[in-house]
């Protein structure tokens, strides 16, 4: 795992983003399919964004993108999708036709995070410093009991005083 850094930042944000085609028509293939790789790879260079991995299938992209932490996905994913569809639309006549009203995709895409840390490696580190609370680190569950969730990850919860 590396770090990407930025002027004041260091970070590793990996998102995984999914979207379709507009009906689902399966008309990512030839030279279509080639342009709107390249228009996607210029739009992510412009905005700072690296592909990790991505691939075209036939009527959606899945990418696997590092992603600054200034930059919003909501941002990235209408700056690609507009900027593709609208080029798309002009190079591509029969395309055009296909798609009346404008639109190259489905509304909306799929997107989550990734990351080498888990939910219960999280839970463990928190509970390690809850385990000698000083003035520093004293549980923020103030009022409540600890229960052992699971032995094997050393995992507590918390549960209200009744």
């Amino acid at each position: 795992m590396s770090y990407s850094t930025g002027s004041h930042t260091v970070f590793y944000h990996r998102y995984h983003i999914v979207w379709i085609t507009k009906y689902r028509y399966k008309v990512l293939q030839g030279k279509l399919r080639e342009r709107v790789r390249d228009i996607i790879r210029q739009v992510c260079r412009e905005m700072g964004v690296q592909i990790i991995e991505g691939v075209l299938s036939s009527d959606h992209i899945h990418m696997f993108v590092s992603v600054p932490p200034h930059i919003a996905i909501s941002d990235l994913m209408q700056r690609a999708k507009g900027r593709s569809s609208y080029k798309i639309q002009m190079e591509f006549p029969e395309i055009r036709k296909r798609y009346w009203g404008r639109r190259f995709w489905a509304r909306g895409y799929f997107c989550t995070t990734s990351g080498n840390v888990t939910d219960d490696i999280i839970l463990q580190y928190i509970q390690s410093h809850s385990d000698k609370p000083t003035d520093a680190s004293r549980p923020l569950m103030t009022g409540y009991t600890s229960t052992p969730l699971c032995q094997s990850y050393n995992v507590t919860i918390f549960i209200a005083k009744p």
